[in-house]
């Protein structure tokens, strides 16, 4: 995808190193729900699987300021932030790039509704992270975090997505940044508001239902965005967003894991479903045709 012509964005903060505290403490989204995956190599299968639909369960229950956690103040404590420092590795500039992108995009998507679009902070950081939602570690992926409206990313996760999921290519990557841009928009317009109250009253099977449909929502809005920006799309990008769909889905995550498939434990969707949802955005270039809520996905 062509946008070395784009100025890096100016709403870019540089985290620095930390810890993360060690925990999860009410980390924000694991976009990919990834965890399972990567501590796949030091843990035994039933450990896997019973840590991935617990990590999911609490941070989609609003565990500390979670997924669905709407609102609310920024942390006050973390890291010394540097924005002089941001931007400034060919993976953060990409980065940086991509996130200008977006903000052109939605600006005028929310224009033309008589609204106001307003940015998200895109936060680098290394190893761990203290955020608006609590802390959280590199292993967990990017994540958007709703209490201080913050994309945060390691982007020593790309390597990952690259070398151990097979989802290799720039558009990959844009894909990832996007689809946290899109719980952004879910943030700002109420929809995780409403899907954390919704929640609140159901089983942990109907919550997590309920969060494949967040997710597969999110990855429409990412094929929305990629949709309005067609003139800069080269070829092949298509398909390497549609392989990193289907390298992330939940069922292809968890086979590759465990050797083993538990639907209910599904929290972003099967691969199928977050391919289908990426190309009705690329098709339409509409959000409106992103209702995930309605009707079968």
């Amino acid at each position: 995808m062509r946008l070395d012509d784009l100025d890096p964005s100016e709403n870019v903060r540089d985290l620095g190193s930390g810890s993360g505290g060690g925990g999860f403490g009410g980390g924000g989204n694991i976009l990919l729900g990834l965890l399972p995956m990567l501590l796949g190599s030091r843990m035994g299968c039933g450990t896997i699987a019973l840590i991935g639909i617990a990590v999911a369960a609490f941070m989609a229950f609003g565990g500390g300021g979670g997924l669905l956690t709407g609102g609310g103040a920024p942390s006050s404590s973390g890291p010394q932030v540097s924005q002089s420092k941001a931007c400034d590795t060919p993976e953060e500039l990409q980065a940086c790039r991509v996130m200008t992108s977006t903000e052109q995009t939605w600006t005028t998507l929310f224009k033309a509704q008589g609204e106001q679009y307003p940015a998200p902070i895109l936060n680098f950081y290394q190893g761990g992270v203290q955020s608006g939602c609590g802390s959280a570690t590199a292993a967990a992926g990017p994540f958007y975090c709703p209490a201080d409206r913050g994309v945060y990313l390691d982007t020593s996760f790309f390597k990952e997505l690259s070398s151990r999921f097979g989802a290799v290519g720039d558009f990959a990557q844009h894909y990832v940044i996007a689809h946290e841009v899109g719980h952004h928009i879910q943030n700002v317009s109420g929809t995780m508001e409403r899907v954390r109250q919704d929640q609140r009253q159901m089983s942990q099977a109907e919550g997590n239902a309920l969060s494949v449909r967040v997710e597969l929502q999110a990855d429409c809005y990412a094929g929305v965005w990629a949709a309005r920006n067609k003139d800069r799309l080269e070829a092949g990008d298509i398909e390497e967003g549609m392989r990193a769909a289907n390298a992330i889905g939940d069922d292809t995550l968890q086979k590759q894991a465990q050797g083993t498939i538990v639907p209910e434990s599904f929290t972003h969707g099967t691969s199928a479903q977050r391919q289908k949802w990426l190309r009705r955005g690329l098709e339409t270039g509409d959000p409106a045709q992103c209702d995930t809520f309605s009707g079968a996905i």
